[in-house]
């Protein structure tokens, strides 16, 4: 009879005989394979009892108040006692359940089916006394099983015939169809065990294979669809619709088996085996009458086995699809089959096509929440509602070059694997009471060596106490165990642990993907500005466009933002693209820089998106397509965009409109998640030519808007509309003042100052200072930029040299002021009260 059951429903078998010994009962009864059934970890039942919160102790103590314990004595541990009348009626309508759902033998399941059945039996008494509805827990049974209400009342009456033809017609398939057995998975088998993830949704394209299969000429579906989306998870749709009865009368008997094209390649050296074996699979299939194939990548048919002079296993395929012989599904990609397939006409016309496209975000909900139960089962976690929709949401978001559902299904597979590992590294209490404890024997015997025995005696007190409070939980721990309450099925997963596996797939800083982004969004402004001095009409206009995206009012299809940074050399412009690279995404690390001044030849074009077919450089992809593919999330400047050929712009019209370009090789490379900035002095020279930048500037290069229009003029002139009217915002910056010039040097100074600090050395750098450097770094026709070299030649040259001589040493304080207009060297130290004073040159 142990035959007939699975594993777990074995082990049912045995435990429920330790517990009827256990109460000391003449035989076996319902009762005691119910509490079998809540002991017993693995195993659907199991599952379900745990779900309505039925315990091992609930059901004992039911057991105890209903019959208490019985009278039997001298009962050894190997001694078989009796089933029931009422338990051997159960275990024969669990036979008929398991028949009846087409399953090979009897699992825990079809157990807790059978006593559902009946309201009079002891178990279910038990059970309807914990609470428990009966029909509705054997619906939720039947769901677990992948079996749906309305099929269960369908089938009901003719299934149990259905299953055992198709049970006895397997069983004479498999020991005619040897080589096929060895070569190939059965799929009807694997669903038939339960062995197979449910497949949730697509029953229109599992439709539609049924519908194809079933007509008489031209009857093997190709399924077609992007890697990831669903297309073997098809076939395993249809495997458990047949096992389950809810396919037409002649499907109904038919296995799916799914042949492993490398097994069926592998071993065959010698010319002819690779041919004699295919033709043996096809032979069997033929003979058998019952057997669907399913290949998988179906484009490895073409060439398979094709050596010098032998036939490849497509052309060999040939003959039997156009006499009918053979019934296949296939699946592939739309590009693999546009190559392989629809090149060979023959072949391409004994299939028909199923395109199977991308889920929608709903519909990957739905599977992802089908799904569920098996990873939750796996990793020992819960994962809730917040997490699954996260899952699908960031995945749809943040990663653009796979698919729905299969991009979910991995981000809630390893946040589920990072949840459960993070707990593990984590110490316990215990553990950190092991640890407590072993701390206090140590200064308990430091105490005892130096002869400290009032302390030894306090140590020892908190020693005993610490050691019986371990005692308690090391108690707990283990009967947890034992009643299988392990910690990590209380682990949780949510969303925020969706998130941080985003951040470390994509790079995306995990703060962007929480609430804390909305806050940083709202303060851009200040965010960028402490790093950009003065501008504020740039930065209020690029913070702006960014909220505008961020909040989703925004065409998500296009960039977050895209930019063109008007105005002279040394404003703030490329300042601005690097302070918006770390406000957005971290870091400066995450600014793509192009220098288009090396594309002003028309064939330097391609560089961008690599080389076409057949030209040097092919391999190696595009300059700026491969850099956004490694890092999708970043700021991409195209500096001095007016110095790049006219034909670059006719590229960049694509990104600003689609949010994606198509590289050399035909991928689309994703822009979405990028920020475009374009900068150009463009106007610089014209406001130059008419002494309107820098200090003392006339009225009308001071009005902003009168910059703005002479600069606009410039830059009309220079783009065509098409490209203009495709940014989102044109910039000009205006030149610095004062204030703001004595604001950069103080941030450069700033730097100096953290630099020597590492070094132990503390600098003060007075306001008179930090305006003679002013005054020196600026120049008209340069901007802010001297500003560097000034701080260089003016205190870095004079620190360094003080530095290398000895003068300034650690510990030292140095003040760097100004008399007369040139910079002064004070130091200070232990030896040197008032210290000493220099005066650089003019």
């Amino acid at each position: 009879m142990d035959n007939l059951f699975t594993p777990s429903a074995k082990s049912v078998l045995v435990l429920a005989q330790e517990q009827a010994k256990y109460f000391k009962h003449q035989a076996v009864g319902t009762e005691h394979l119910l509490l079998a059934l809540a002991i017993e970890k693995n195993g659907i039942a199991n599952k379900v009892l745990q779900q309505y919160a039925v315990s091992e102790d609930d059901i004992r103590e039911e057991i105890e108040r209903f019959t208490g314990y019985g009278t039997l004595s001298n009962v050894g541990k190997d001694t078989y006692l009796p089933y029931s009348p009422k338990a051997k009626e159960i275990l024969s309508v669990a036979g008929d359940e398991a028949k009846r759902l087409g399953a090979n033998k009897i699992g825990t399941e079809h157990l807790l089916l059978a006593m559902l059945s009946d309201e009079s039996i002891l178990s279910s008494r038990i059970l309807m006394n914990l609470n428990l509805d009966l029909g509705q827990t054997r619906k939720v049974v039947l769901r677990k099983l992948g079996v749906s209400d309305a099929m269960n009342n369908r089938k009901k009456g003719a299934a149990s015939d259905m299953a055992r033809k198709q049970r006895d017609n397997r069983k004479g398939a498999t020991e005619g169809t040897p080589t096929l057995d060895s070569l190939a998975r059965d799929l009807t088998q694997l669903a038939s065990e339960q062995q197979m993830d449910p497949v949730v949704g697509r029953s229109k394209e599992v439709k539609r294979v049924i519908q194809i299969l079933s007509r008489r000429t031209k009857n093997n579906p190709v399924l077609i669809g992007e890697p990831g989306v669903g297309k073997t998870a098809i076939a395993e749709g249809l495997a458990q619709k047949i096992v389950a009865g809810d396919v037409p009368s002649d499907m109904a008997d038919k296995r799916l088996m799914m042949l492993d094209m490398g097994s069926l390649v592998a071993g065959t050296k010698y010319r002819g085996e690779f041919e004699d074996r295919l033709k043996k699979v096809i032979d069997e299939i033929y003979n058998d009458g019952h057997v669907i194939l399913f290949i998988d990548e179906l484009h490895t048919l073409i060439g398979a086995g094709g050596a010098e002079g032998a036939i490849d296993a497509s052309n060999i395929l040939k003959p039997a699809l156009a006499r009918g012989e053979l019934q296949t599904i296939g699946a592939t990609t739309l590009n693999e089959y546009q190559k392989y397939i629809e090149s060979d006409a023959a072949l391409e016309r004994r299939f028909a096509t199923v395109m199977v496209d991308e889920p929608t975000e709903d519909e990957a909900v739905e599977i992802l929440t089908g799904l569920r139960p098996r990873y939750e089962e796996h990793h020992h976690v819960t994962i809730t509602d917040e997490a699954v929709q996260q899952a699908v949401t960031l995945s749809s978001r943040y990663i653009s070059d796979r698919f729905l559902p299969d991009k979910a299904i991995d981000l809630m597979d390893e946040a589920s694997a990072k949840v459960r590992i993070d707990q593990m590294e984590k110490p316990t209490k215990l553990t950190k009471n092991q640890d407590k404890l072993a701390a206090l024997r140590q200064q308990k015997e430091t105490a005892i060596e130096d002869q400290d025995f009032e302390k030894a005696a306090e140590i020892r007190q908190q020693e005993m106490k610490l050691k019986t409070r371990l005692d308690k939980q090391a108690e707990a721990a283990e009967a947890d165990v034992e009643a299988g309450k392990t910690p990590q099925y209380s682990l949780q997963v949510t969303g925020e642990d969706i998130a941080q596996v985003v951040a470390e797939w994509t790079g995306v800083p995990l703060t962007q993907l929480q609430k804390t982004e909305s806050e940083r969004l709202v303060n851009l402004e200040h965010i960028l500005h402490q790093r950009v001095v003065g501008q504020p009409e740039a930065v209020s206009a690029v913070a702006r466009a960014i909220r505008r995206a961020r909040s989703g009012l925004k065409d998500p299809s296009r960039p977050i933002g895209s930019f063109m940074f008007l105005g002279p050399t040394g404003v703030g412009k490329t300042e601005l693209a690097k302070a918006l690279a770390e406000a957005m995404f971290g870091s400066e690390d995450n600014m793509i820089r192009i220098d288009m001044s090396e594309y002003m030849e028309r064939y330097s074009t391609s560089r961008l998106i690599g080389s076409a077919p057949g030209y040097v450089g092919y391999d190696e992809g595009g300059q700026l397509t491969e850099k956004v593919r490694q890092k999708p999330y970043s700021v991409v400047l195209f500096d001095e965009v007016e110095k790049a050929h006219p034909d670059v712009f006719n590229i960049l019209l694509q990104v600003l409109d689609d949010g994606y370009l198509t590289d050399s090789k035909g991928r689309k490379v994703d822009f979405r998640n990028t920020i475009l900035i374009m900068t150009s002095n463009l106007g610089a020279t014209t406001l130059r030519d008419e002494k309107s930048v820098g200090f003392g500037a006339s009225d009308k290069a001071n009005d902003y808007h009168a910059v703005s229009a002479t600069i606009h003029e410039e830059l009309r002139k220079a783009f065509r509309p098409e490209f203009l009217n495709r940014i989102d915002e044109t910039i000009v910056f205006h030149s610095l003042n004062k204030e703001e010039l004595h604001e950069i040097v103080k941030l450069m100074a700033k730097e100096i100052v953290n630099r020597v600090a590492q070094q132990g050395i503390k600098i003060k750098i007075t306001p008179a200072a930090i305006d003679v450097v002013a005054k020196a770094g600026f120049d008209p026709e340069y901007g802010a930029r001297p500003i560097r070299r000034a701080l260089q030649t003016e205190v870095e040259d004079r620190l360094s040299e003080a530095l290398l001589t000895g003068e300034i040493k650690v510990n030292d304080t140095v003040t760097i002021g100004a008399s007369k207009g040139a910079i002064t060297i004070s130091i200070k130290n232990d030896t040197k009260p008032a210290g000493r004073s220099t005066v650089s040159s003019k």
